[in-house]
């Protein structure tokens, strides 16, 4: 009970937060997403540690890449990040580590897409011409929903569970009820707005719904890999900040993706 009222008081102050930054975009959503980028690839590296991240480097690339993002739009984006690969081939070399060359810039190269990228593309859906508020908005309402039904659904009717060896905790019924959860929010928010409105936007929900759970399971394979069970204690019944964002790094992108499919950017 305590942890799902820490979860509950965290959500009630952080939702209104990130959707009112989201709405008033530019510089005060990039700041948002620099803030929240950078505590939680400083989780992942704390994470990966043992694997001798090269941190300075991730930090620059995420930066670089955010800022690509919302200045440049994607070429600028993809520039920010791929220019972390020499930054962090660089300051390895004047690091004392004895870890391999390939581990060390890999694990750094993971955190600055994993994370930069991810959040790059919410800048990026926030840039969208004309529908650009709705846009964010419907994604990242979508996630949350998600994100939120199947932890509820879980933890009431759970019984069968999704992924055993990966997260023990994930149930298929939470998985049903998120997934409705998303597909309901996309339809509900865009059917008929004239953007991704009818079928277009119950696919967009699916694609969330699907894609958002991965990205769950993905942070949940380094954490069982590294003997972790949160990466970190900043919101409280949450985790870190990694732990809160892992579905929305991989279902921004896929979003984008399939707007772009739809030709409604």
């Amino acid at each position: 009970m305590s942890s799902f009222l820490s979860r509950l008081a965290v959500t009630a102050a952080g939702v209104p937060l990130v959707l009112g930054l989201a709405w008033e975009g530019g510089w005060w959503l990039l700041a948002l997403a620099a803030v929240a980028g950078m505590i939680a690839l400083h989780e992942f590296y704390a994470l990966m540690r043992p694997l001798r991240p090269v941190v300075l480097a991730g930090y620059a690339g995420l930066i670089l890449t955010l800022i690509g993002a919302s200045l440049g739009g994607s070429q600028w984006m993809v520039g920010g990040f791929v220019i972390t690969l020499p930054i962090a081939f660089v300051l390895k070399g004047f690091g004392d580590t004895r870890a391999p060359v390939a581990v060390s810039v890999a694990t750094t190269m993971l955190g600055a897409g994993w994370v930069g990228l991810g959040l790059a593309h919410v800048l990026l859906l926030r840039r969208i011409t004309e529908h650009g508020r709705l846009a964010v908005f419907t994604v990242l309402i979508a996630v949350f929903a998600s994100d939120s039904a199947a932890y509820l659904a879980g933890r009431l009717v759970g019984r069968r569970r999704m992924a055993p060896t990966i997260s023990p905790g994930k149930t298929w019924e939470g998985f049903f009820f998120g997934s409705a959860a998303a597909v309901f929010v996309a339809w509900i928010a865009l059917y008929r707005t004239g953007f991704m409105d009818g079928g277009r936007s119950f696919v967009l929900g699916v694609v969330i719904a699907l894609i958002g759970p991965i990205g769950d399971l993905f942070e949940s394979a380094l954490k069982r890999e590294m003997n972790v069970k949160d990466t970190g204690r900043l919101l409280a019944g949450h985790g870190g900040v990694l732990d809160r964002i892992d579905s929305l790094l991989f279902s921004a992108p896929a979003a984008l993706y399939v707007i772009m499919a739809f030709g409604t950017t």
